[in-house]
């Protein structure tokens, strides 16, 4: 396999949208924190509030507690941004309503980079993906092409955003790029141990153990990245 090449980072906002409160953390989080420590602005956008994600706990007290979580989580690595949107948890849709809502995201935020889920039907290494992820990855590149179209939901009655250069798709197989994690690879840790509700819900399992987690994928990163913990990413030219 090629190495990885160095993540761009000729911009100074981002726009990070993502299905799931955790999604972020399991293995973007940390390259998030070495933006925000060079003094570039990141954003998060959830499409839901993860209330579908705690077997032990009814939705209605899981999704305000992951909200708490995902935005304490957020403020780790320096994102005090967070919005929700709302789509059911478990059951997002790809469509006009979702591809809208993002649209109007990236017209307010004026990115000129945004990070979203790997939508490819499997993870690095096999396991397949879920649905929600897929559905907003994809929505997340067409939205990207509708903020920039003036004649695209004019009803929203936001002026378009044409500057978006690049949507990065985390753990995704077919990944070429990566960030440096070297000096925020803790932090990401740190991030990702604030949904600790969610983490307790999983019962155990490799999913469960931020530390260990993180550290195997940085590492496996690390041996196309010139031995740096890192976090990789598919890049998309817009």
């Amino acid at each position: 396999m090629d190495d990885y090449l160095p993540l761009p980072e000729d911009w100074d906002r981002a726009l990070a949208v993502v299905a799931h409160p955790d999604d972020l953390e399991y293995g973007g989080a940390g390259a998030v924190a070495r933006w925000t420590r060079q003094g570039r602005s990141v954003a998060y956008l959830l499409v839901t509030r993860g209330e579908a994600g705690i077997d032990s706990m009814p939705p209605e007290e899981a999704g305000p507690l992951r909200v708490r979580e995902q935005i304490a989580s957020a403020a780790v690595v320096g994102v005090t941004e967070v919005e929700f949107l709302d789509h059911p948890d478990g059951t997002v849709e790809y469509g006009l309503p979702l591809r809208r809502d993002i649209a109007a995201a990236i017209r307010r935020h004026r990115p000129e980079i945004v990070f979203t889920n790997n939508f490819r039907d499997t993870f690095p290494g096999g396991a397949l993906n879920m649905a929600d992820h897929k559905a907003v990855g994809r929505a997340v590149v067409d939205a990207v092409r509708d903020a920039g179209n003036r004649w695209v939901f004019r009803d929203l009655g936001l002026e378009p955003w044409n500057g978006v250069r690049h949507v990065a798709l985390a753990a995704s197989p077919e990944s070429g790029h990566a960030v440096d994690l070297t000096d925020t690879f803790d932090l990401g840790v740190a991030s990702l141990r604030e949904h600790a509700a969610y983490l307790a819900g999983l019962g155990g399992g490799h999913l469960a153990d931020p530390e260990a987690f993180l550290r195997r994928m940085a590492e496996s990163a690390a041996q196309r990245f010139g031995g740096r913990l890192a976090a990789p990413f598919e890049l998309l030219a817009m």
